[in-house]
């Protein structure tokens, strides 16, 4: 498995790891379901191959939230396959790939799950924060002080219509980065990225030196280069798992994430 080094200055710490990473060029994180295929794992090598600065693995979840048609497919693909949290974890333990990885899930598989034992097993398995998009900030305190005993941060998400008073609440309760929503409803991949990305990034970033990174709607090279113009980056879920749910294979999927870095690193690193 990638074995790459992280920075030799940083802690373990996710937001310390990507601003040092998005010095100079911007930050690209895919996004893989765990089971989404036999060889997923694979899969999380190759795109940190194709120039992943950290990986989301979606744990599968039977009554999701926000997600869309394709990362609900591959969901159900996953659950089919017998895929739970424990197994997930299991799986990534004995992995330990070379960059962050963040868990993307829903509330109710950590709280079945019990805080601390999956605090510590996602930690175990390379996991440096969650993403529970189903988790209010205002019931997340329990769970955001057991991560943080177990040096795991929470990210949390902003949307175009937050407002300017919830906005800066979400910005300093963020672990990580703040996750940028770049349009009003469900993940998917799009042919362009709405304007209002570009203007929620400008205000996280007029509040706060943590890095913003736009998801939802990026489907190739050109959407993500508009969506990172104003963030510190961009984050692919949908295309990638749309490529491996119709039927390409690892090194076929993984080089949509390798146009993605080559089309950031050309529009923006000096």
């Amino acid at each position: 498995m990638n074995t790459a080094a992280t920075p030799t200055t940083v802690a373990r710490s996710l937001e310390a790891y990507l601003t040092e990473r998005s010095s100079g060029r911007r930050l690209l994180m895919p996004y893989v379901t765990a089971g989404v295929c036999p060889d997923w794992l694979e899969l999380v090598d190759a795109v940190i191959d194709a120039g992943a600065d950290a990986v989301e693995i979606g744990i599968p979840f039977s009554d999701p939230a926000m997600d869309g048609p394709t990362i609900q497919e591959a969901t159900v693909v996953a659950l089919e396959t017998g895929m739970t949290p424990a197994h997930c974890l299991h799986r990534l333990k004995e992995s330990q790939f070379g960059v962050p990885l963040i868990a993307m899930t829903h509330y109710n598989l950590v709280y079945r799950y019990g805080h601390e034992r999956f605090a510590r097993d996602l930690f175990e398995a390379g996991g440096w924060a969650t993403i529970l998009p189903d988790l209010p900030l205002e019931h997340a305190s329990e769970w955001i002080d057991t991560a943080a005993a177990a040096n795991l941060e929470n990210v949390l998400l902003a949307a175009p219509v937050t407002s300017d008073e919830r906005l800066r609440t979400v910005v300093d309760a963020t672990g990580g980065f703040v996750y940028v929503v770049s349009t009003m409803g469900t993940t998917g991949a799009r042919a362009g990225v709405d304007d209002a990305a570009s203007v929620l990034a400008s205000r996280v970033k007029a509040l706060t030196n943590k890095p913003a990174v736009v998801g939802f709607g990026i489907s190739n090279a050109e959407t993500a280069v508009a969506a990172a113009a104003k963030s510190d980056g961009v984050i692919v879920a949908s295309a990638l798992m749309r490529r491996i749910l119709d039927g390409s294979s690892i090194e076929e999927a993984a080089q949509l994430v390798a146009d993605i870095r080559a089309g950031l690193d050309a529009a923006y690193t000096p």
